[in-house]
């Protein structure tokens, strides 16, 4: 378990009174949140009680072909997920949504965030019996919710009894033969809304951008600790934990992983990331004669830190569409392979001109200094590096693969030391204090920053931390 999963994913879930095309509608929602997952995606439908489902490992337009939407057939309802996971746990087996058979029928489930006590509690069901086919929390969390709902009278029940064994990020859809149940963790780690469209079918999903793709007008946000049931009987909300925690939202959610386009509890996401590179131009000022944004999540801070400076804003790279996100891309040769044909810079932005240069975040420094030697090699005369994140000094353990400490470039070196790495003429990090400005009037509340600063908001098994350290 060492190797687990530290999944970043998108869950998209259909709830069709009419039943009108649920397979299609899962299909478009998981096209918008292609961006959260990458190496595997998957639709389960539930055609009146019967479960069908199709994933596999690869994008939704290679799992998809028009054949398998058509095998997967209609039905009220359906669930669909995109996942990312570590090399080690890239398989089909972990491929989501996880689909259970007990003695009170069936259920689907698709799962977005990461558990702390996931070891602890995959221990304990195998010594009593359970069976693991993969290496995903989801699964763990399939077998806790089965078992609750053994004794409970409902689904709704079981999933609350079983978030009093839950600890850490979960957004998830479950869908049953007659109910599809979305829950959040107390905290909000993770986004999840729901919304409807003009015939009245209602949609769940990760990001409201995946809402705007399939023609839903968003209702809003799922709270943290809420669990929101659709049935027949229309939509029920259950807060009896709601409030109990500190909300404690992704920061890296507004700074990279969620599309700009999307709203989170008020929040655009497009405006976070304006205010985060206003924020550097104000701590991090530098005489230049242009700013330039890394495709894609670092083009917002760009244009945010240009309006605050008062230097140009300049296209400065081509992006190849057909190159997946580099970060989340399983291995370091798969990376650095994939960063040297995703961008090409466009000569005439950079060339004699000082650069201020704008990425999202540096991580392990690959991208970085590649991305410094295309722009010396386009003739740019210096390079001011600015990330729109603060430095990673700690492991993520809500989600998001940032591997362990050893491979993350601002643990093992200063400030000055990664300049020199990546070959630039200054380098700037976001405050971690400023993140708390990203989010704005909204209803987001403090970010959870304990890859920044290790301030967790949950307590971490002393075991799972010795295990990371070890890797």
């Amino acid at each position: 378990m060492g190797n687990s999963i530290h999944e970043e994913c998108g869950v998209f879930g259909v709830v069709s009174p009419a039943r009108n095309g649920v397979a299609d509608l899962a299909y478009l929602g998981l096209f918008a949140l292609q961006h959260r997952g990458q190496e595997s995606c998957g639709i389960t439908i539930n055609d009146e009680g019967t479960l069908r489902t199709h994933k596999d490992l690869g994008l939704v337009e290679d799992v998809f072909s028009r054949g398998e939407l058509s095998r997967l057939g209609e039905g009220n309802m359906a669930v669909g997920h995109t996942r990312s996971g570590t090399s080690a746990g890239n398989d089909h087996a972990s491929c989501q949504p996880i689909v259970v058979n007990h003695t009170k029928g069936r259920m689907a489930i698709a799962h977005n965030g990461n558990l702390v006590n996931a070891f602890e509690l995959r221990v304990e069901l195998e010594e009593s019996g359970s069976i693991f086919h993969g290496s995903s929390d989801a699964e763990i969390i399939s077998h806790v919710i089965t078992r609750e709902r053994m004794n409970s009278e409902s689904i709704e029940q079981a999933v609350a009894r079983s978030m009093d064994r839950l600890r850490g990020a979960y957004s998830m859809i479950v869908m049953t033969p007659s109910k599809m149940v979305a829950v959040r963790d107390e905290y909000g780690f993770r986004p999840l809304c729901y919304g409807q469209t003009e015939d009245g079918t209602y949609i769940i999903a990760s990001e409201s951008c995946a809402l705007d793709a399939v023609g839903a007008e968003m209702i809003r946000d799922i709270e943290p600790g809420e669990i929101v049931v659709f049935d027949e009987d229309g939509v029920r909300s259950i807060t009896d934990r709601c409030d109990k925690k500190p909300r404690r939202f992704c920061a890296f959610e507004l700074i990279y992983f969620a599309r700009p386009d999307s709203v989170i509890s008020g929040c655009s996401v497009h405006e976070a990331r304006l205010r985060a590179g206003a924020c550097l131009a104000l701590s991090h000022p530098v005489d230049a004669d242009v700013v330039i944004g890394v495709p894609d999540s670092g083009l917002d801070a760009a244009l945010g830190y240009a309006r605050q400076s008062g230097i140009p804003y300049g296209v400065g790279f081509i992006k190849n569409r057909y190159i997946a996100r580099t970060f989340i891309s399983p291995g370091q040769k798969s990376r650095e392979r994939k960063v040297r044909i995703k961008l090409n810079v466009l000569a005439k932005t950079v060339r004699g001109k000082r650069v201020v240069l704008i990425d999202d975040s540096i991580i392990r420094g690959t991208t970085s200094k590649r991305i410094v030697n295309l722009l010396r090699d386009a003739g740019a005369t210096e390079i001011h590096f600015r990330s729109a994140a603060p430095p990673f000094l700690y492991p993520c353990y809500y989600g998001t693969d940032l591997g362990d400490r050893e491979r993350l470039i601002a643990y093992k070196y200063s400030t000055e030391e990664i300049r020199k790495l990546i070959g630039a003429d200054s380098l700037g990090y976001l405050d971690p204090a400023d993140l708390a400005k990203l989010p704005g009037d909204s209803d987001v509340g403090l970010c959870c920053s304990a890859c920044f600063t290790g301030d967790y908001p949950t307590e971490i098994a002393e075991e799972k931390m010795e295990r990371e350290t070890a890797k």
